[in-house]
């Protein structure tokens, strides 16, 4: 087995920085001429072995020690997964910058104009550092519990159940919970971000249709209008149908984005002309909707878990860190320049800016129908969450009737939400506090605080203290950014 591979592992066992020897030359552990060997036990009796330094014993029994054992027989989860049809590293990443750069993008215009310039870079770099940073934690923690438990991978409600199944014993009693509550937390958040897509398609074609045919009708007739091609598209359970669907979205959405950033970037105003920093009774809305912008957690354990090397997508640099870079560099550059640009007349969506030139207007029509097309494909997630509570009540006989019959209610349901609010900017700010807030932040450290309950928390518990300031943060936006975006609403409707 590669060095770095078993190096990686028994770091994630907490036990790197105090267990392992500190002797290595620059490649890791050596293998060569070494008397004291470490036994990795695979279940299928196909071992290797991992030898430590002749003056490291002290270091090995401590390691031993700290494991528990009288040797370290580590699983290492990537060795029991199906590498046939895995993803290299340049997939992963690429998958990874898939899942982030969206629709979502568009928001952050108006993210700045809730916050200003300068505090708009600063706050993007450290909103971004703060998402990353729990990926990272609830990465790292599915990594450990598959040691722990041997099983090959975990996705996001199966860590937070094993994270309490194998924590201190008083809190056992609250796994079953912790996976019905990330279960909620996912559906919340696709269902609801399903419900934002629908507000941002109908602002797209009403402005498109007005200004062509001069009409003047009301958003939620645009709203209502959306049923009929969302019900047949978003009812499509086989993903092999959706396919082409996704393809001709992601050559929609890229031309879009193309045409969008062109016509941010070019005859800039003077940046005197913008507020350096807004009225702080903004900034709740501004971290929201970068919440709601960049916060992708729902699509990362299983893209980790599909890489041929796991161990690549931690670390430094590692996947993660190169993908959210380029995510966070991008984000924060189309929100200075957008919000620069248009200033207050910023609107939820920035392609709702562009005017109504004819490849404006292509820009809105094509970005609305990649969302379209792949409302389907985001629909999988909520849908089958649900199904997996209403499959068992019912018949055999009526399965398949029962799941698109349910299918179909739940996307009437996004219609109906979005008809009582058709305000793109505070519902993105809505959505973003509550949902991505709780997923993205507090989740995450809840897990990471119960994984290391009894490992500690290292040097005077400052992980502890590390995971209590976020989980104040996570409660702070869900707070903040939901009274702030309900107040907007209420104004729109006043």
């Amino acid at each position: 087995m590669p060095n770095n591979i078993t190096k990686y592992f028994l770091k994630c066992r907490d036990v790197y920085d105090g267990a392992m020897p500190k002797s290595m030359d620059n490649k890791g552990l050596s293998v060569d001429n070494m008397s004291s060997t470490v036994s990795i036990n695979a279940d299928l009796n196909t071992a290797s072995t991992l030898k430590l330094a002749e003056n490291d014993v002290i270091q090995r029994n401590k390691l031993n020690e700290a494991l528990g054992k009288s040797d370290t027989e580590l699983y290492i989860p990537s060795e029991y997964r199906d590498k046939s049809l895995g993803t290299p590293d340049s997939g992963a990443l690429l998958h990874l910058l898939k899942s982030s750069l969206g629709s979502g993008i568009l928001a952050m215009p108006m993210a700045f104009k809730n916050g200003g310039l300068v505090f708009g870079i600063i706050g993007s770099i450290l909103t971004g550092l703060l998402c990353t940073h729990c990926v990272h934690l609830l990465v790292y923690c599915s990594q450990v519990l598959s040691v722990r438990t041997k099983k090959p991978s975990l996705g996001f409600a199966e860590t937070a159940e094993v994270a309490f199944q194998t924590g201190p014993p008083k809190y056992k009693n609250w796994a079953s919970f912790a996976r019905e509550f990330v279960h909620a937390s996912l559906f919340a958040t696709y269902y609801f971000g399903n419900t934002v897509y629908v507000v941002f398609m109908a602002q797209s074609f009403q402005q498109v249709i007005e200004n062509i045919y001069e009409l003047d009708l009301n958003i939620r007739l645009y709203i209502l209008a959306l049923a009929v091609p969302l019900v047949p598209l978003g009812i499509i359970r086989t993903l092999k149908v959706l396919v082409p669907f996704s393809a001709i979205a992601t050559a929609f959405i890229m031309f879009g984005l193309s045409i969008t950033l062109y016509y941010t970037f070019v005859d800039l105003p003077s940046i005197e002309t913008r507020e350096y920093i807004a009225s702080p009774a903004k900034w709740p809305l501004f971290f929201s909707t970068v919440l709601f912008a960049m916060e992708g957690i729902g699509t990362v354990l299983p893209i980790e878990n599909s890489m041929l090397n796991p161990h690549h997508f931690l670390g430094c640099p590692g996947v993660l860190n190169i993908a959210m870079t380029v995510v966070v560099a991008l984000y924060a550059s189309v929100g200075f320049c957008g919000y620069l640009k248009y200033g207050e007349d910023t609107l939820g969506s920035i392609t709702l800016n562009l005017g109504t030139t004819k490849l404006a207007e292509l820009v809105k029509v094509l970005v609305a129908l990649s969302i379209l097309f792949t409302y389907g494909l985001q629909f999988t997630v909520p849908s089958e969450i649900v199904w997996k509570k209403l499959s068992s009540k019912v018949s055999e006989k009526h399965q398949e009737k029962g799941y698109y019959i349910m299918r179909g209610l739940m996307i009437m349901g996004t219609i109906i939400i979005a008809i009582i609010i058709p305000e793109l900017g505070p519902f993105i700010s809505l959505v973003g506090s509550v949902c991505f807030s709780i997923l993205g932040l507090f989740c995450p450290v809840v897990v990471e605080t119960i994984t290391r309950y009894e490992d500690g928390f290292g040097y005077m518990r400052w992980r502890l203290w590390k995971n209590i300031l976020i989980t104040i943060l996570a409660a702070f936006a869900l707070v903040s950014g939901s009274y702030a975006s309900i107040i907007d609403i209420i104004a729109a409707y006043q």
